[in-house]
């Protein structure tokens, strides 16, 4: 059995060392390596594979949000699981935008952990109540923006979109991807499919990256 091999990244010893230790004694994990801040991580991951990283946000240094950024850019199939105190709305949607595949919040208990590394590395989210219920707070005020400037707007492209295609919309415009299109709506990625699939129907564009240009001047 091929064990799933982890990076923890994390400016905080006892924490970083108390994780190790817990996650070494699991059978599916191997703890490939530890780092203190985002530049060691990046040091490490040139020598040693990792498949996931554990990301703490706020280091010294390197924060957790740039180190996002830099890891999916060099090892795109890396899976990055945020591990934090800080569940802001900013924060988590930031780390989404980055390309985090998960986001926990460090008193959520060693099960919750160790579920949410299998779970995302299964493919699939892990993301913990409580941002859940601060990424709603940011998507009801989507809505209300992106309903305002549907009534605002007279371009042909929205004219014949429904209000839940202008949230699609909007979020296209801002380079999400399906995956974080269906956890901010709370429907699957299959939906989201359908309504990217009716959406160019609609607007006669079938190039996302041509659409998505076309979209972010009309949400400027």
């Amino acid at each position: 059995m091929n064990k799933i091999r982890i990076l923890i990244v994390d400016d905080e010893i006892l924490l970083l060392e108390s994780l190790e230790l817990i996650l070494s004694m699991n059978e599916y994990f191997k703890v490939a390596a530890v780092a203190h801040d985002g530049r060691e991580a990046l040091d490490i991951l040139v020598k040693k594979e990792a498949d996931i990283a554990l990301v703490d946000l706020n280091m010294k240094g390197m924060s957790g949000q740039e180190l996002i950024l830099k890891i999916k850019a060099k090892y795109p199939a890396m899976k990055i699981l945020i591990l934090t105190t800080f569940y802001d709305q900013e924060n988590i949607v930031n780390a989404i935008r980055h390309g985090a595949d998960g986001y926990l919040l460090k008193d959520s208990g060693t099960k919750v952990i160790i579920q949410g590394i299998l779970n995302v590395m299964n493919g699939q989210s892990m993301i913990d109540s409580k941002v859940m219920n601060a990424l709603a707070d940011v998507m009801l005020k989507c809505s209300d923006v992106t309903s305002e400037k549907k009534i605002n707007s007279n371009s042909e492209l929205l004219k014949d979109l429904s209000d839940r295609e202008i949230e699609v919309c909007q979020m296209l415009s801002e380079g999400y991807t399906n995956s974080q299109i269906a956890e901010f709506l709370y429907i699957s990625e299959g939906t989201v499919k359908n309504y990217v699939s009716v959406i160019y129907d609609k607007t006669g564009i079938r190039d996302r990256t041509v659409l998505a240009l076309k979209l972010a001047k009309l949400f400027a």
